[in-house]
């Protein structure tokens, strides 16, 4: 399908049409946005928070997931966040959540533009969200996002800092995220 030639899809369209495809695509409340392959780098981070986010999160209320699941977000588009949080029950066959109350995403130079502009305004404007956080890929670093009203508040975590996430009620090292990479190595090296 030949998605430039379209008119713009609504969200229905979109949802049907994704069913049907071989590949995951985001939806930018006009036109499917296909989903590109991550890095190694970009694995190993988004494994370590499945681990330490998911871990301490066992036997509460609150779950993480992985970017398997769809997020609807306030605007209808459809994001596949590296992580989010979501409390509230999930139907087991859902594909799709609107309600998480901590989202992550792990910036690589082709999304980081869209994750710190255009997914940091659609992420606000959903409600439910409390937190987003930002986790760079070339060295230990996160941008955090916190709601504060309306408006939200900024963080810049660097190496030696803890990661709060007050909503779900997890603390952690930030460097816990990295565990398996190292940036003393040139990227590229062998």
């Amino acid at each position: 399908m030949n998605v430039a030639s379209r008119n713009p899809m609504t969200l229905a369209e979109f949802l049907a049409w994704e069913e049907r495809q071989p590949l995951r695509y985001e939806f930018n409340g006009v036109a499917p946005v296909a989903m590109v392959g991550g890095t190694f780098g970009h694995s190993v981070i988004q494994r370590n928070l499945a681990i330490a986010v998911g871990g301490r999160l066992r036997g509460k209320a609150c779950g993480f997931h992985g970017s398997d699941l769809k997020l609807q977000v306030a605007d209808g588009s459809i994001r596949y966040p590296d992580g989010m949080v979501v409390c509230s029950p999930v139907d087991r066959a859902a594909t799709l959540v609107r309600d998480p109350v901590v989202v992550f995403e792990v910036l690589s130079p082709s999304t980081a533009r869209v994750d710190r502009i255009v997914k940091a305004r659609e992420y606000q404007a959903t409600p439910s969200v409390r937190r987003y956080v930002m986790l760079e890929q070339d060295g230990v670093g996160a941008t955090v996002y916190a709601r504060a009203g309306e408006t939200w508040t900024h963080e810049i975590l660097v190496a030696g800092a803890m990661l709060a996430l007050p909503e779900i009620g997890v603390e952690l090292p930030l460097s816990e995220l990295y565990e398996g990479l190292d940036f003393e190595e040139p990227v590229g090296a062998i």
